[in-house]
């Protein structure tokens, strides 16, 4: 990996780890080790947050404001299309990494969005036993499961709902964003929820 990318990626573990723990109840040390990336690049990060009046110390003070840089700085992954029959229940059987995000992991979580496509994230080391099983049970190409590889620090977090695993909720609302047209209205409705939940612990 180059380093530009992998700063890019420390950026995004920062703000990722940040907006799951947003109480300030981690260390820069702890923070730094949640994120696996040298001290001195989550401190320079954390110092540009602070800079922005976005965070204090490691405790959010703008929510929404550090989504929206979030959204900005996130570094698309790859992606690869399937059409396959009844993909949840293929995933709910499935023994391999993976963890749902954008349509369908919302609509399981706060039933707003229609879940039009099944999006979830692997593991880029598992992507031919993946194709191998997608390609199996359906076709390639355009349809309704996409694949999503990126750095593996996009599991953080990951938490279970019906037997299926979801990425943590401030990796959904940054994927709905991304995601453009209705599914901002999903992210800024779930945005908000969880909003008053952090500030309701502070």
């Amino acid at each position: 990996m180059e380093i530009k990318e992998k700063r890019g990626h420390i950026r995004e573990r920062v703000l990722r780890v940040l907006l799951n723990h947003p109480n300030g109840e981690l260390t820069q040390y702890k923070l730094a080790k949640l994120v696996d990336g040298a001290f001195s690049w989550v401190h320079d990060t954390l110092k540009g947050l602070e800079k922005r009046k976005l965070i204090e110390g490691t405790t959010v003070r703008k929510y929404k404001e550090l989504f929206l840089l979030w959204k900005d700085w996130k570094i698309m992954p790859k992606n690869r299309e399937y059409m396959v029959r009844d993909p949840l229940d293929m995933l709910s059987k499935i023994e391999m990494k993976y963890a749902l995000t954008t349509y369908s992991a919302e609509n399981l979580v706060q039933g707003y969005l229609f879940p039009s496509r099944v999006d979830f994230y692997i593991d880029p080391k598992d992507l031919k036993k993946w194709h191998d099983i997608l390609s199996e049970k359906g076709l390639v190409g355009k349809g309704n499961v996409r694949i999503l590889m990126t750095d593996k620090h996009v599991f953080y977090n990951s938490f279970v709902k019906n037997g299926l695993t979801l990425v943590s909720m401030p990796q959904l609302i940054v994927d709905l964003l991304t995601e453009g047209l209705v599914a901002v209205e999903a992210a800024e409705k779930l945005l908000e929820k969880e909003e008053k939940n952090s500030v309701s612990k502070l």
